[in-house]
């Protein structure tokens, strides 16, 4: 990109956003409207979710709860939801500010899962893939024993019906209220991948925002093709523990999707619009491989 080229990005942007400020001006009702997190912009939430909650004034990427991410990257009435059966309980009966019980409960409600992953079979254009799609807004997608024994089971089921496996993340990490417990996971889904891989069955994660803790330490980031969404936030430590610890100041795009790029952590960065037809194009390129 020139100079020029992004003077004149900047400056259809100023422009944009100069319009759907005049619009928030004509209805200010707030139910319509939502701002951006990223540029500020007010946006018609009708345009932002029909631009796949995307701002199109700056591009950053809304984050998306599970049902959302199926809807929009399996093909319509494709996904086939599997393990429903599977639900938490409290083992260690677990008790902070409040009860784990009570945690689970409030999440359950809040989301309508029964925790923080879904798997199923579906297809994208017609290629039939057994996947995990996690989902940040229950308890921040952390990664207890039903996280951990869905994924295996998913992964087992591949196996058994010899397809590829997409795992979609989005996590803070191992989930705290489930102690070893839930760090026992990250040995158990990455000796399923292990067995995927003995099986010569294609594995590919799709990194969203955000990814990090033990499901980065463990089957987020075992793929054989590793496809991250732009923008998102991948690691294991947050950014301010890093800093705390060697006391220096890490780059502004440190842990984004792009830095992990350009050091080789991730195979490809994909927008949202173009995600499906990037993970359609992968799985083509294994059938004729295979």
């Amino acid at each position: 990109m020139t100079v020029q080229d992004w003077f004149e990005k900047r400056k259809q942007a100023q422009i944009q956003r100069r319009q759907l400020e005049g619009r928030v001006e004509l209805d200010m009702d707030p139910d319509l409207w939502t701002k951006c997190v990223h540029c500020d912009a007010q946006l018609l939430k009708e345009d932002l979710i029909k631009n796949d909650m995307v701002c199109p004034v700056c591009d950053y990427h809304f984050r998306i709860n599970a049902r959302t991410r199926i809807k929009q990257l399996f093909d319509e009435n494709s996904f086939e939801e599997l393990f429903t059966e599977i639900k938490p309980a409290d083992p260690l009966e677990f008790v902070d500010t409040e009860s784990y019980k009570d945690r689970l409960a409030k999440a359950q409600q809040k989301t309508g899962l029964n925790d923080a992953v879904i798997t199923g079979i579906a297809t994208i254009e017609g290629n039939k893939v057994a996947t995990a799609v996690m989902d940040f807004d229950f308890i921040g997608g952390s990664m207890g024993s039903v996280v951990g024994e869905k994924v295996t089971r998913i992964i087992e089921k591949a196996i058994e019906l010899r397809l590829p496996v997409l795992a979609v993340t989005s996590s803070g990490g191992a989930r705290m209220q489930e102690s070893a417990l839930s760090l026992m996971q990250m040995a158990k889904t990455s000796c399923a991948v292990s067995r995927l891989d003995d099986e010569g069955l294609l594995y590919i994660n799709l990194l969203t925002e955000p990814t990090f803790g033990g499901v980065t330490a463990s089957f987020g980031m075992l793929g054989d093709i590793i496809v991250a969404e732009q923008g998102a936030r991948i690691g294991f430590a947050g950014r301010r523990v890093i800093e705390q610890t060697i006391r220096q100041k890490l780059p502004s795009d440190f842990q984004t999707a792009e830095y992990l790029l350009k050091y080789g952590q991730v195979d490809v960065v994909s927008s949202r619009k173009e995600l499906r037809s990037t993970l359609a194009k992968i799985l083509e390129m294994h059938k004729v491989v295979q």
